[in-house]
C-alpha cells in the first residue's frame, strides 16, 4: 500500500480496533490499554501511516510551537543559547518562533503578545530591565507556560542561568592573586539581574581579598562602544587609576579592548583586563582574553526541557537552576606594572 493513501481507518482495520482508539493512541487524549496500544503502534509501523501534525495539535489543543523572546539576538552569547533551545525543541518535536525584544519594555510586551496570538504553547524569555516587570506580570496573568533564561525576575516562573556572583568574585581573586589592588569594573546595562549580581560578586571578591571598595572604580555601561569607551576613560582619568579592569559581559569587553588601545595602553603590560562571557574568537585577540565561560548549550537545553515540562502540566513550585561557569585563564592579565 502506498504511503500517501494510508488512512487512520487502514490502521484501525489492521490493528482490529476502532478508529477512535487509534486516534487516542496517536494523540494521547485517552488512556488505552498496553495491548491495544501495541497493536496500534505495530499497525502504524506496518502501514507506514503518517499522522497529520495539524490534526494532532488540534486534538490536543496545542500548536507544537514555542516562542523565544530574547534581546540582542546578534550577541554571540544569546545566539548560542538560541541555537541550543532550537536544537532541543526540535528533538522534542517542537518548532520555534524567535522575536527580538530590543531590551525595550514596550516592544518586549508587544512581541510576547504577538507570540501569544500565534498560539504558542509556551515562551522562553530573557526579560529586559523593566522595573515594573510589565511583560512578566502579563505572562503570569495570562497563564502561558514560561521559562526565564539568563536574567531573573521575581515571578512564578522557572529560571535557568549561571551563578554570577561567585564567577565575578573569582575574576577579582585572579587579579588580586597577581598583585592587583586597584581593580575597576565596568558593569553591563543597569536594571538587569545579571548586572546586579555581577556587581555584588565584584564587591564580594574585593572583600575576600581584603581590598577596600572604591566607588570611583565601578563604572556603568549600556553595552555600546561609546558608553564603554566613556567608562574606560573615566577610570583612566582617576588620580589613582586601576591596574586591572573587569567587564560585565562580552560586548563591554570588546569595547574596553578598543578603548584601552585608543588610550595608547597595552594589555596586559600597562593594564590587565578580564571579563564575563567567553566567545569563540577570544583566542584570536592579541592578547588572548581571560574570560568567564558560560555553559550556553546546557542553559538552552535546560530551558527547553523545563518549558516542555510546564506545557505538559508540571505543577511543582518554580525552580531556579543556577549552572556553574568556568574561568578561562589566557594572557590578558599579568602582575601590575611597576611605576
Amino acid at each position: 500500500m502506498a504511503r500517501a493513501t494510508v488512512t487512520i481507518s487502514d490502521v484501525a482495520r489492521r490493528a482490529r480496533v476502532s478508529t477512535s482508539t487509534v486516534s487516542h493512541v496517536i494523540n494521547g487524549t485517552r488512556l488505552v490499554s498496553p495491548e491495544k496500544t501495541a497493536l496500534v503502534n505495530e499497525a502504524i509501523a506496518a502501514t507506514g501511516y503518517q499522522p497529520n501534525a495539524l490534526a494532532r495539535s488540534l486534538a490536543r489543543n496545542v500548536s507544537n510551537y514555542v516562542g523565544i523572546a530574547i534581546s540582542a539576538i546578534t550577541n554571540p552569547y544569546f545566539s548560542d543559547i538560541i541555537c541550543a533551545i532550537e536544537s532541543e525543541c526540535a528533538r522534542l518535536g517542537l518548532l520555534v518562533f524567535l522575536a527580538d525584544t530590543r531590551d525595550e519594555p514596550g516592544h518586549e510586551l508587544a512581541v510576547v503578545q504577538a507570540l501569544q496570538e500565534r498560539r504558542v504553547d509556551g515562551i522562553i524569555l530573557a526579560p529586559c530591565g523593566d522595573p515594573e516587570n510589565k511583560t512578566v506580570r502579563y505572562l503570569e496573568k495570562s497563564g502561558i507556560p514560561t521559562v526565564l533564561v539568563d536574567r531573573f525576575a521575581e515571578s512564578a516562573f522557572d529560571h535557568v542561568g549561571v551563578e554570577n556572583k561567585q564567577a565575578v568574585a573569582n575574576l577579582v581573586s585572579h587579579m588580586a592573586g597577581l598583585g592587583h589592588k586597584r581593580i575597576g569594573m565596568i558593569g553591563a546595562q543597569a536594571g538587569f539581574s545579571t548586572t546586579r549580581e555581577r556587581i555584588e560578586g565584584y564587591r564580594q571578591g574585593l572583600k575576600r581579598n581584603d581590598i577596600g571598595f572604591d566607588p570611583d572604580l565601578l563604572q556603568p555601561s549600556n553595552q555600546n562602544f561609546e558608553a564603554t569607551q566613556n567608562a574606560v576613560a573615566s577610570l583612566l582619568r582617576l588620580a589613582n587609576p586601576p591596574t586591572g579592569i573587569i567587564t560585565g559581559n562580552n560586548l563591554t569587553t570588546i569595547g574596553a579592548v578598543a578603548a584601552i588601545r585608543n588610550a595608547g595602553l597595552r594589555i596586559p603590560q600597562d593594564i590587565s583586563l578580564a571579563g564575563f562571557d567567553d566567545f569563540e574568537w577570544a583566542d584570536y585577540f592579541e592578547p588572548r582574553l581571560t574570560l568567564i565561560a558560560q555553559p550556553c548549550n546546557e542553559i538552552g537545553h535546560r530551558a527547553a526541557q523545563m518549558l516542555v515540562e510546564r506545557i505538559n502540566g508540571l505543577s511543582a513550585a518554580p525552580r531556579s537552576v543556577r549552572l556553574k561557569s568556568t574561568l578561562v585563564v589566557r594572557d590578558s592579565c599579568a602582575a601590575p606594572a611597576v611605576s
